[in-house]
């Protein structure tokens, strides 16, 4: 597959500037224009460099990620390939150090968390390229940044 330019459009935000002291309006670069790959369609461009049918792939997909679930659901981490580790977390309210403490009241919102490898999501070899912010009418200055 070969890779097209990650498309951006430039938006005018008032921030703080290092050394100054009111909010400067800036430019600042947004991603657009991408779609969304929906898990079948995934399944079927992965199935395409393999022996396997799309049905293959996205069963065993739907397995490893139910499996990794039970396993971080037990209290352990998981590996999941070069995407980054699966492990469980979970807020906790604040307790008084005289009230006893209720793991069922005061441990909340239980989660799988996906630490993300560093290596995997940093997109060192993308090329980008300004277009137009269909919002506004005008994407800002300049026509392409590599």
């Amino acid at each position: 597959m070969s890779n097209k330019p990650l498309q951006y459009v430039l938006k005018m935000r008032k921030l703080k500037v290092k050394g100054k002291e009111n909010k400067e309006e800036m430019q600042v670069a947004m991603p657009t224009g991408r779609k969304r790959v929906d898990f079948r369609s995934f399944c079927k461009q992965v199935a395409n460099n393999t022996t396997f049918s799309p049905q293959e792939v996205y069963a065993v997909l739907n397995q490893a990620i139910a499996a990794a679930r039970d396993i971080v659901a037990n209290g352990d981490s998981v590996e999941f390939g070069d995407m980054g580790t699966l492990k469980p977390s979970f807020k906790s309210t604040a307790v008084a150090k005289d009230e006893k403490f209720n793991a069922k009241k005061h441990i909340i919102k239980p989660v799988v968390r996906l630490l993300l490898s560093k290596k995997y999501f940093e997109l060192n070899d993308v090329s980008f390229e300004q277009v137009e912010d269909k919002k506004k009418g005008k994407g800002g200055i300049g026509q392409h940044g590599n």
